[in-house]
């Protein structure tokens, strides 16, 4: 799931996302997904920055409530 916002990653040749996985188990800062008739989770405790080069293609979005709740688990997470 890319996580960083249009605003930096439409002037910066790299991107930053959160995979997102079927075989793992929930955690705090896991987020419950279902994706293309799958359940899984979106793993925010493996954040990385990748050039966008090496995206492919885009597979879709996740709903607004995923949405939601990954961003307020971001909040929480760099919250001082």
């Amino acid at each position: 799931m890319v996580i960083s916002p249009a605003e930096m990653h439409n002037y910066l040749r790299t991107i930053t996302v959160a995979p997102m996985t079927t075989g793992s188990r929930p955690a705090p800062y896991r987020i419950p997904v279902q994706f293309q008739g799958k359940r899984g989770l979106i793993l925010l405790d493996q954040i990385r920055t990748l050039d966008k080069q090496r995206l492919i293609r885009r597979l879709g979005r996740v709903d607004g409530k995923t949405v939601s709740a990954t961003l307020a688990a971001l909040r929480e997470m760099f919250d001082e």
